[in-house]
């Protein structure tokens, strides 16, 4: 039986490690582009972007954001989808993430639902930056933690909040408490509770990070590898870089018989064309 492509994303990053946990994490804009070029050649198409400040801290700042997108395209091409991030990380407002988005008017946004949307009394500001974006053509992927954030997702599909038919979301397994790692047992709860249509991918914490993104592409998901998520390998091994970590994937993908969707059927299969 085929199977769709499998989308491969990267998050290289993070929003909370530095170089003392790896010495190749990408911080600066240059070290971004030049992990995002690596990962694309390995089998990359797309890449969840943070960025830091002049202290290597997590930052929402809407000049360096379109400074690294410039960067990463001056070393990628045009090829690759670039999406950014809003996540708060105790640190900044719903408001201050919905100005980043519009100041930056990214191809691709994720975005916390819990954050942006944690409420009732959240729903129409909540809304009328999501309808907004699909205006912009802006293509938000909805972050997901655990079966009850999906059945919120599905409630706001259906009364209009979010809008659109065909929208992406990301289950993210585990956490960064590092007694929680994911499971890929993790992953049937999550789409089950998901009864409304959309495309889903999964990341995983913790050194399951490939069995859980290869479980999630057996069941008809995609994936997201990187730093961000671990370090390590399957084995306990550290992996050298975040385009190992890629390459790893797209060999595990492969030889279970699955392809790999280039950057501009990813684009497709997101509905971003």
């Amino acid at each position: 039986m085929m199977t769709q492509p499998v989308i491969i994303c990267v998050a290289p990053n993070g929003a909370r490690k530095t170089k003392l946990d790896h010495p190749n994490l990408p911080i600066t804009a240059s070290e971004i582009a030049y992990t995002a070029a690596e990962c694309y050649e390995s089998g990359a198409s797309m890449l969840h972007m943070h960025i830091r400040d002049d202290h290597g801290f997590h930052s929402l700042d809407a000049d360096e954001y379109k400074r690294t997108i410039k960067k990463v395209r001056q070393a990628v091409g045009p090829d690759i989808i670039i999406q950014i991030t809003t996540e708060a990380v105790g640190k900044y407002s719903c408001d201050q993430q919905i100005d980043v988005v519009r100041k930056v008017r990214p191809e691709a946004v994720s975005i916390a639902l819990r954050e942006l949307c944690p409420s009732y009394s959240a729903e129409a500001k909540a809304g009328d930056f999501f309808h907004w974006m699909a205006k912009e053509s802006i293509s938000p992927q909805y972050i997901l933690y655990n079966p009850e954030d999906v059945r919120r997702f599905d409630y706001l599909r259906q009364i209009g909040v979010i809008p659109g038919d065909h929208i992406a979301v990301l289950f993210v397994l585990g956490a960064y408490d590092p007694h929680i790692a994911a499971n890929p047992a993790d992953i049937r709860p999550m789409k089950d509770a998901l009864t409304t249509d959309a495309v889903w991918s999964v990341c995983a914490f913790g050194r399951r990070e490939l069995e859980c993104v290869v479980c999630a592409a057996k069941l008809g998901g995609h994936g997201r590898v990187g730093f961000e998520n671990t370090l390590y390998k399957g084995t306990g091994e550290r992996l050298l870089s975040n385009s190992s970590s890629v390459r790893l994937l797209k060999e595990s993908l492969e030889a279970n018989g699955h392809t790999t969707a280039t950057s501009n059927l990813a684009r497709n299969l997101l509905n971003m064309l």
